[in-house]
């Protein structure tokens, strides 16, 4: 009887924040080495179902590197980078295309279906959501840093979007973009999702990583923060205590809440329901960053 009595708790602390969220939007980042976690990737997807059953607009976001690196390795061709950004020539172009659309995405859909969801992928190949321009990076002495066929996400089908979520229907999207003429573009995945929710107006922008959140102590997972605001955060990556692949994933936090995303969260992907612990509970098991 007491558990029963302990979960009906959890259900009661989570009315308030579902009736809260209903009919708001969510975007979810995954991608890194989450995707190489069965578990974790089923846990987050459970979420993301419960999510959308309880009335929330769901939206993934997804990359797929170390996916796309081993699959270049195999067809012989040496993953190439440059300021931290895969160099992306015609045939890197196909591979990482081929991954993402042909095998992730698909098999993000029809986990997302197995747990009773209506999901949809959206690409060149179905609908396009992204749309992008070439990036162009410069040196600090101002020459042209090429990286072939890498953009950088200045748009988004925001009605096609509403749209898909209208009916209940989850959109998980690749990070492939297209152009003003058609051509793909290879896309980092975190400022893919931050300029999805920027143009959502989401309710929150949600980050999956392999620790529980910004830690003040990279070695001691209870230095977690578990709420900061942006120029906490900023003064953490000037003196170097937000460092590594951690930078750009809270830079394109960053960029979400100045442009008027409401709040942005970093959880653990390994942690069983973190997402739904992260929403839908008072205390939160990540880390939730606010303008």
């Amino acid at each position: 009887m007491q558990e029963a009595i302990r979960k009906a708790r959890v259900l009661v602390e989570a009315l308030g924040w579902i009736q809260r969220f209903k009919g708001r939007y969510v975007v979810i980042k995954l991608g890194g080495s989450t995707l190489d976690q069965p578990d974790a990737v089923n846990s987050l997807l459970t979420d993301v179902v419960f999510m959308s059953a309880v009335g929330m607009r769901p939206v993934i976001v997804h990359g797929g590197g170390k996916a796309i690196s081993a699959a270049m390795t195999e067809a012989g061709i040496e993953p190439r980078f440059v300021e931290g950004r895969r160099y992306t020539d015609p045939e890197t172009l196909k591979i990482a295309s081929q991954v993402l659309v042909t095998h992730i995405s698909p098999g993000i859909v029809e986990s997302l279906k197995r747990h009773g969801a209506t999901a949809t992928a959206l690409h060149f190949q179905t609908e396009n959501a992204l749309i992008a321009e070439k990036l162009e990076l410069k040196t600090g002495s101002g020459k042209a840093i090429d990286l072939g066929h890498v953009g950088h996400v200045t748009g988004i089908d925001r009605e096609l979007l509403s749209r898909v979520c209208s009916t209940g229907t989850i959109p998980v999207i690749p990070c492939i973009a297209l152009d003003e003429t058609g051509h793909r573009l290879n896309v980092n995945a975190d400022t893919a999702a931050a300029a999805v929710a920027r143009e959502l107006n989401v309710e929150k922008l949600i980050f999956l990583s392999d620790i529980p959140g910004i830690l003040t102590d990279v070695d001691n997972p209870e230095s977690r923060l578990s709420h900061v605001d942006a120029v906490k955060v900023r003064e953490l990556i000037a003196n170097g205590t937000i460092s590594g692949g951690m930078v750009p994933k809270v830079e394109a936090a960053l960029d979400a809440l100045d442009a008027g995303v409401r709040k942005v969260h970093i959880v653990d992907a390994a942690m069983p329901h973190s997402v739904l612990l992260e929403i839908y509970s008072d205390t939160g098991v990540g880390t939730e960053i606010v303008g």
